[in-house]
C-alpha cells in the first residue's frame, strides 16, 4: 500500500530499525527475514535520501535525520494501533489480552494482591505484565510500550490523561533496639541520623532529596540506597539506620519485624499515586476496565487493612 509514493509497510520496518538500531533484531521484532529487512532499509534510504543508520565501530547509530523521524514515526504507529486495537466492548472473562504496566515494587506489594483478587472474582482471563519503574516512564507511554503507568502524580506527563488512585503519607521506621527508638524524633536527630533510601532507577538521586532540599534546605546522610521500596524496612533491623517510607508499608512491615514507627518530624505533603494512559487510548474499553480495577483494588486495600496504631 502506497501513500504519496511511500510504501506504508516500510513505516513498521523503519520504526523497528530506529528502535533496535540493529538489522537482525529489527527483523526479528517484526517477524521478517534479515534479508527482507536489509532490503527495506535500502528502500528507506533511497526514499529519505539519507543513510538513516550508519556503522560506528561495532554498533549502528542513527543519523540526525533518523533521530528526527524516530518519535513522529512511533507516534503515527501508536495512533493507528490505538484506533484499530481498542476494545469498544470488553469482557474480562472472555479476553486473553495482556496489559503492560509500569509499577513500583511498593504498588506490587500493597495494591496488586487486591487487584488480582478482584480480577479473579470477575472470572478474568486477562494477563498482566508488571514492569519496574524507569527514569522516564512517560517515554514508554509515548512509544506505546506500556498500557498504563502507576506512578506519583508529580511524575505524570502533562500531555496525557491522569487519575488519582489513592493517597499515601510517610512515616519513619527504626529498629526497636536502636537509640533512635527511644525519645522524641526531633528534626536534628532525623537530619543527623544515617538513612536508607530508595533511588529510582536511572535518576541518580532519591526523589525525596530534591523535595527536602527545596523545602527545607537540608540534606540527609544517606548510608544505603536501594532500588526497592519493600526491602527497606528489613534493612533497618539490627542497625542505627532510619528510613522514611510509605505509611502503609511501614505498618505492614512493623507487624512482621521488630520495628518502631515514628512520625516524620517534617511537614510533608501526601503522595498522590496516580495512573496515566496515552491520550489515544482513553476510549479503550479494556484499558478502562483495568483503570476501574485499580480504583476498586485501592478501596479494598484500605477496607481490609488492620486498624492504624498511634505512633
Amino acid at each position: 500500500m502506497r501513500f504519496n509514493r511511500l510504501d506504508l509497510n516500510l513505516l513498521v520496518a523503519l520504526d523497528a530499525l530506529l528502535t533496535e538500531r540493529n538489522i537482525s533484531r529489527a527483523a526479528e521484532k517484526v517477524h521478517l527475514s534479515q534479508s527482507t529487512m536489509s532490503h527495506a532499509l535500502s528502500r528507506l534510504r533511497e526514499h529519505c535520501k539519507d543513510e538513516l543508520l550508519v556503522q560506528v565501530g561495532r554498533k549502528m547509530e542513527l543519523t540526525p535525520r533518523a533521530e528526527a523521524l524516530r518519535d513522529p514515526i512511533r507516534d503515527v504507529l501508536v495512533r493507528i494501533s490505538a484506533t484499530m486495537d481498542a476494545d469498544s466492548e470488553f469482557d474480562p472473562a472472555q479476553s486473553d489480552r495482556e496489559f503492560v504496566l509500569h509499577v513500583s515494587d511498593y504498588s506490587m506489594d500493597l495494591l496488586f494482591p487486591h487487584v488480582l483478587a478482584l480480577a479473579h472474582q470477575q472470572g478474568s482471563r486477562v494477563r498482566f505484565k508488571l514492569l519496574p519503574q524507569v527514569g522516564s516512564p512517560s517515554r514508554s507511554l509515548e512509544r506505546g510500550e506500556v498500557d498504563l503507568l502507576l506512578i506519583p502524580a508529580t511524575y505524570c506527563s502533562p500531555d496525557h490523561p491522569t487519575e488519582a488512585v489513592f493517597e499515601e503519607e510517610f512515616l519513619c521506621v527504626v529498629w526497636q533496639g536502636s537509640q533512635l527508638a527511644h525519645g522524641e524524633l526531633s528534626i536534628d536527630r532525623y537530619v543527623n541520623a544515617r538513612h536508607v533510601v530508595m533511588e529510582p532507577p536511572g535518576t541518580g538521586q532519591p526523589a525525596y532529596e530534591n523535595w527536602l532540599m527545596q523545602r527545607y534546605g537540608i540534606t540527609r546522610q544517606i548510608e544505603v540506597s536501594t532500588y526497592s521500596f519493600s526491602t527497606i524496612p528489613s534493612m533497618i533491623v539490627g542497625t542505627e539506620l532510619i528510613a522514611t517510607v510509605h505509611a502503609r508499608l511501614a505498618r505492614k512491615a512493623a507487624r512482621a519485624l521488630p520495628l518502631e514507627i515514628l512520625p516524620l518530624p517534617l511537614a510533608m505533603p501526601p503522595l498522590v499515586q496516580s495512573m496515566q494512559w496515552h491520550q489515544h487510548r482513553t476510549h479503550d474499553a479494556g484499558l478502562a476496565w483495568v483503570r476501574s480495577l485499580l480504583k476498586l483494588g485501592a478501596a479494598r486495600m484500605d477496607a481490609e487493612a488492620p486498624a492504624k496504631k498511634s505512633s
